[in-house]
């Protein structure tokens, strides 16, 4: 189904991807996994035809393949309706039954035409497709919960779990056969993940699926396809994202016994060379030229020494020299000990909340004490988003009282990274939020894996998963100690995502987050604050 043969990739003279060779099977569901900036990304555009590799190839068969590519953030036009956008998938019907027309008219004059025939028979496919696409639109937006929608909506006005499903919907009435999939679970809410995943499971389609969402890859991935950050290479595991880290684990202890046996080996060599060089030492010092015969035992035993350190130093530079595992260069994040704050954090009364006069929620009651980590949850568009808002000051309360407590210091990390400025670059932002110098400031980023040239790197050039870490590391220096989290995990690899979980454990203040991550809300979550039927109810963990 699709053949991708030595594909490189470079932007100027930094690499990106080397060498990189695979296969996907018809029906195959492959996780392409790997950290933040390896090139995932940019595999799938190149993929998907947005992108040109520097040489190698890849092949699609057949060669008109249906392909469904959704991009990280989505691809949406600030200005598009609803309407607008089912209708760009749906396809151009009329502009092709024009065109068939037309086709029909010249088919007449030259009957025995194959190329015209052949042009006639692509464009009845297509239209047939795109009427059966037209049909099935009702039934492919009910099931991801957008039948309700107004066609006049603007899609700047849905929430980022409704653009992702929007966006699955466009590709869905393409009836692709190839899905490439870009942080496809990013905003969707647990009704929603459970639906993508049943679909992808029972469905014909293969699937290349780039996600950090450890319980979608366990639940849907048969084959894992990992990118090397350091050498840029690809390399394949067999099963779902747990086998993976399990055969991880494998190689990574087989090749620390090949490295501690190679290296009592060395030494030995090494024992052995000295001991022989001794050895031919003390005996050339012990003899005399009158003694010949003795002295050719002791160069033979000298030259024996010799010939062993050349073999020693041939052997530590060959490729069968087994390197010393490295861990690979990780997120450092560490909250300070957040400043004590009063016994009530955040306290709804009666609460009412939306924009202007569109009330969304409504007599919410809750109380949110010191130190508990609360996850909200609830069914995409319900009001998660609008009450961080709310209890972070953006946005005014239309009835009731939403309040903090005393000595509560807020910070507030946004759905969509709203705060950071793309106008500057990864360094001035994070000293717009810290009282630090330039060295101390990029001693910090360091933290946050933005190397040396990365932080003078504009916000609006920065990787999704870029901006999530800059915004992470403003949040940290400014010292807070009631977090606002909306969807923080989005964009984040797997080992930053690990890091995140255990310094929210170990922060001392207290958090509301919205986060759909399953595995994170179960190690992390003390309590769920649940918004359903437009009720807010509190669940202990």
């Amino acid at each position: 189904m699709l053949v991708v043969h030595h594909l490189s990739k470079s932007y100027g003279i930094t690499p990106v991807l080397s060498n990189i060779s695979f296969v996907v099977n018809p029906g195959e569901k492959i996780a392409l996994v790997g950290p933040n900036g390896c090139g995932k990304t940019t595999l799938l555009r190149i993929l998907a035809g947005q992108e040109h590799a520097d040489s190698g190839s890849h092949q699609f068969n057949p060669p008109d393949l249906s392909v469904g590519y959704l991009p990280q953030g989505g691809s949406f036009t600030a200005d598009d309706t609803f309407a607008e956008y089912i209708s760009r998938a749906e396809g151009d019907l009329p502009g092709l039954s024009l065109q068939l027309e037309e086709l029909a008219g010249q088919l007449m004059h030259s009957p025995q035409n194959s190329d015209l025939q052949r042009k006639y028979d692509g464009v009845l496919s297509q239209i047939e497709e795109r009427s059966s696409t037209a049909a099935s639109a009702p039934a492919v937006l009910a099931s991801l919960g957008l039948d309700h929608l107004s066609g006049d909506l603007p899609l700047s006005a849905l929430s980022g779990g409704q653009k992702t499903r929007l966006g699955l919907a466009g590709i869905l009435l393409t009836n692709p056969r190839l899905l490439l999939l870009d942080e496809p679970t990013n905003h969707l809410d647990f009704e929603m993940l459970e639906w993508l995943e049943n679909w992808l499971l029972h469905s014909r389609c293969a699937v290349l699926v780039v996600s950090h969402d450890r319980a979608f890859l366990d639940n849907v991935a048969q084959n894992i396809l990992e990118l090397d950050a350091t050498t840029h290479t690809l390399k394949a595991y067999t099963g779902n994202y747990s086998d993976y880290l399990e055969q991880k684990e494998n190689e990574r202890n087989k090749q620390w016994a090949e490295y501690r046996d190679q290296e009592m080996e060395i030494r030995r060599m090494k024992q052995d060379i000295a001991r022989t060089k001794q050895q031919s030492l003390k005996v050339e010092l012990s003899t005399t030229p009158r003694q010949p015969g003795i002295r050719r035992i002791a160069k033979k035993v000298a030259k024996k020494a010799l010939s062993r350190e050349k073999k020693l130093d041939r052997y530590i530079e060959s490729d069968e020299r087994v390197d010393k595992p490295q861990d690979s260069w990780q997120m450092k994040m560490d909250f300070a000990s957040a400043p004590d704050s009063g016994r009530d954090v955040l306290i709804l009364e009666h609460l009412s909340i939306g924009y202007a006069q569109t009330v969304i929620l409504s007599n919410l009651n809750a109380v949110l004490r010191y130190g508990e980590r609360a996850a909200l949850v609830g069914p995409n568009g319900c009001g998660k988003t609008t009450l961080l808002r709310t209890a972070g000051g953006s946005l005014p309360v239309l009835a009731g009282r939403c309040r903090l407590g005393a000595n509560v210091i807020p910070g507030y990390i946004t759905q969509e990274q709203e705060e950071l400025d793309s106008g500057f670059n990864a360094l001035t932002t994070f000293q717009r939020s810290a009282s630090l110098n330039e060295t101390d400031s990029r001693a910090f980023l360091h933290k946050y894996l933005f190397s040396s040239d990365d932080v003078f790197t504009p916000v609006g050039s920065l990787s999704f998963g870029q901006r999530a870490r800059l915004t992470l590391a403003c949040l940290v220096a400014r010292g807070c100690n009631f977090l606002l989290l909306d969807e923080p995990l989005n964009h984040l690899d797997l080992p930053s995502r690990a890091q995140f979980e255990q310094a929210l454990m170990d922060f001392e203040g207290t958090i509301l987050t919205v986060v759909h991550d399953r595995y994170f809300i179960q190690r992390y979550a003390t309590s769920l604050w649940q918004i359903e039927n437009g009720k807010l109810i509190e669940i202990k963990q």
